[in-house]
């Protein structure tokens, strides 16, 4: 096994879990959200609202294209699945877990919608936004995850459990 790559919506819990699974896994970890801070100098929300949307996901795309590493768990942002080919570079060493949550759940775990720099148009409802990724989310994913019902140490034993280290 390469890399374990995360995807899914905003909260839920890429980075959390990604980083619980890197421990338990002895990996290095990678969140591409702070790859594209460190690459443009700025948070995220800052790159959307002065940039816009579009800019943000080349930034994006660049952030993935330029992750090369070996035995790390990967989180990437939820709009990640938007770059094709970021994508297929990270999916061409490693396995893709998408963890899935609720629409309820994540509007109750995204209370800074506004700020927290997701990558949506703005007035984008959450539903609208899961509605916009879920084929995305779908075709990427080797492994789908549900993780409305249990605690990140439940979510990181099912990952090890299926990807078998």
């Amino acid at each position: 096994m390469s890399n374990v790559i995360l995807i899914g919506m905003p909260g839920a819990g890429k980075s959390t879990i990604g980083v619980l699974l890197a421990k338990s896994m002895g990996y290095d970890f990678v969140d591409t959200d702070l790859i594209i801070q460190s690459q443009q100098k700025r948070k995220l929300q800052e790159i959307i609202d002065g940039d816009g949307l579009e800019h943000f996901l080349k930034c994006e795309e660049q952030a993935l294209l330029s992750v090369g590493c070996d035995s790390t768990v990967i989180a990437t942002g939820g709009s990640a699945v938007f770059c094709k080919e970021g994508m297929e570079h990270l999916k061409n060493n490693g396995v893709c877990i998408y963890l899935r949550v609720s629409e309820q759940e994540l509007i109750r775990r995204l209370r800074n919608i506004k700020t927290r720099g997701i990558a949506c148009r703005k007035g984008e409802t959450v539903a609208e936004i899961i509605e916009e990724r879920k084929a995305y989310y779908e075709k990427y994913a080797d492994i789908t995850i549900d993780c409305e019902k249990s605690a990140a140490e439940q979510i990181v034993e099912k990952i090890i459990e299926y990807i078998g280290n």
